[in-house]
């Protein structure tokens, strides 16, 4: 039986994938954190919940009640902090929040691997997504020249999406897409080119309307191939990746991202 503390747990992903692991037979909600609930029991914000608390952080919770996985879907703000306060409890980690960036990740790998812990972290636990990103390398890996552009609602502070950082990042393992105009030859502004993340210029747009979608256009001579992941206003798509990696992060030490390389054998 795997124990599990769910960080965020009255948050809009964090709930339900709370929900699923108190229905699975080899898992075990043990614990939340959420600092407006702190003090009440789960059972409270989760429904079937059978015991346990909600505490005000991850290092609370995991001194109060052991745990094997913290699963986090807090906030860019939030989430370093409770991955190091996991990490160096010795408990296994699933990130799903967004903010952390390619040297957040490399500290965070050398700090679980002298820990002997297991670092899971996917911008996107949707399978949909995981494909987008697979068809993606394997478009790369052909083509030459690619930008992505990285969709959500007015209020999300977080730029670029976790989504189109690491799919920029999974992308650089590939190779770096060509340049068109070289950025110091450009005519005005070059924050207009979007964010220069691990060699992919990536747009992030920001309004009413859109929920998550992460869109990635390669261009060529006289043609064009455009790659695209639209979320919707429920949470469903994420909960069984999560618990994938729930049952998967202690597999090995260190940090691994994407949640592809669980669902592709390379």
């Amino acid at each position: 039986m795997i124990r599990v503390c769910v960080a965020g747990v009255t948050g809009w992903a964090a709930r339900p994938v709370a929900e699923a692991v108190v229905a699975a037979d080899d898992l075990r909600l043990v614990s939340g954190v959420a600092r407006r609930a702190a003090g009440i029991p789960l059972a409270q914000v989760v429904r079937g919940a059978d015991g346990g608390q909600v505490f005000g952080s991850v290092d609370e919770a995991l001194r109060a009640t052991p745990a094997d996985v913290v699963v986090d879907y807090t906030s860019a703000a939030a989430v370093r902090v409770d991955v190091e306060a996991a990490v160096r409890a010795g408990v296994h980690v699933v990130v799903g929040s967004s903010g952390l960036t390619a040297e957040d990740f490399h500290q965070l790998d050398e700090l679980a691997r002298a820990g002997n812990v297991g670092v899971f972290a996917a911008g996107n636990f949707s399978v949909m997504a995981a494909v987008l990103a697979r068809a993606a390398r394997l478009a790369a890996g052909q083509l030459r020249h690619w930008e992505v552009v990285d969709y959500a609602g007015a209020t999300k502070p977080d730029v670029p999406s976790g989504t189109a950082r690491e799919l920029a990042e999974s992308l650089a393992e590939v190779g770096p897409p060509e340049p068109g105009v070289a950025l110091d030859r450009l005519s005005g502004p070059i924050a207009a080119r979007g964010a220069d993340i691990a060699g992919t210029r990536v747009h992030s747009v920001r309004l009413p309307g859109y929920s998550v979608s992460t869109e990635i256009v390669f261009g060529g001579a006289g043609e064009r191939l455009s790659l695209r992941h639209d979320a919707g206003a429920s949470a469903e798509p994420y909960v069984a990746g999560t618990l994938l990696a729930v049952r998967r992060v202690g597999d090995e030490p260190g940090v691994r991202r994407g949640l592809g390389r669980l669902l592709f054998d390379d």
